[in-house]
């Protein structure tokens, strides 16, 4: 069972392991580029990570991206003459309940992230998730694996292009990644962009898990995911930081998948 997670910047890849945890681990963990993936390298890795039949179950936020991916996936079943089935899952595959307004427009992504997160908890205890993608989310999830909602901000590096974009004068700078922001004062403009952002969104996010731990009462457990999880890491206490927390999530149905066939 592999499992895929096509985000608006990066697909996520992993095979899915059973393990006694609760939790399914992933490993062989490669990553491609969303809009300019190569199919030779997607299939250098699938050849690796899945030497006889497999099932790639995939949860996408970028259509484009996983259509694609699904028809690399048929191809090469096709043409290495081995059966390698997949599935595009939806939010009522996840063993979670999505209570919002319109569960079937909540990011995949969200979903797959609580849904790992609330198994690290026990049944009478909340979570919130906060996962460090393109765009940034803080979602809360009540006790007995109730998803509630929450926010969505921009990430750094789409703050940084809405300044350049927005601004006859201001530069692009580079995305704040795993590493802090600048000091104060930034002297030049990029520094001074970079501390704006960083700054702006570690204290973001600390007000956003703030604002979820009183809604969510007691004290709800706190899941840190997402590639520049770094640029946060420390702002807030009691965190348990996992990189591959949506994987994991999919991983659950990948799983429930194989037991149903």
């Amino acid at each position: 069972m592999l499992v895929a997670d096509v985000g608006n910047s990066r697909i996520k890849l992993g095979v899915v392991v059973a393990s006694d945890t609760g939790l399914p681990s992933i490993e062989q963990r490669h990553d491609l580029d969303s809009h300019a993936f190569r199919a030779d390298e997607f299939e250098a890795w699938l050849m690796t990570a899945a030497p006889a039949a497999a099932t790639v179950v995939i949860a996408s936020v970028y259509d484009a991206a996983a259509d694609r991916l699904g028809a690399l996936v048929a191809a090469t079943s096709a043409t290495r003459h081995r059966p390698v089935h997949q599935r595009r899952i939806r939010f009522d595959d996840l063993p979670l309940a999505v209570e919002t307004a319109e569960p079937s427009r909540v990011g995949i992504d969200r979903l797959a992230a609580a849904a790992a997160a609330s198994r690290l908890v026990a049944a009478d205890r909340g979570c919130v998730v906060i996962d460090c993608g393109t765009a940034a989310s803080v979602d809360l999830v009540a006790a007995g694996g109730r998803f509630l909602g929450g926010a969505i901000l921009p990430g750094p590096a789409l703050m940084a292009r809405a300044l350049a974009d927005g601004t006859s004068l201001l530069p692009e700078v580079a995305a704040l990644g795993e590493l802090p922001p600048p000091p104060l004062p930034g002297r030049a403009t990029g520094e001074a962009i970079a501390a704006g952002i960083g700054y702006g969104i570690r204290g973001a996010i600390a007000r956003l898990v703030a604002e979820a731990r009183q809604v969510l009462g007691g004290d709800p457990g706190v899941f840190l995911t997402g590639g520049w999880r770094g640029a946060v890491r420390g702002e807030l206490s009691g965190v348990v930081e996992m990189a591959d927390l949506v994987l994991t999530g999919i991983g659950l149905v990948a799983l429930r998948l194989r037991e149903e066939a």
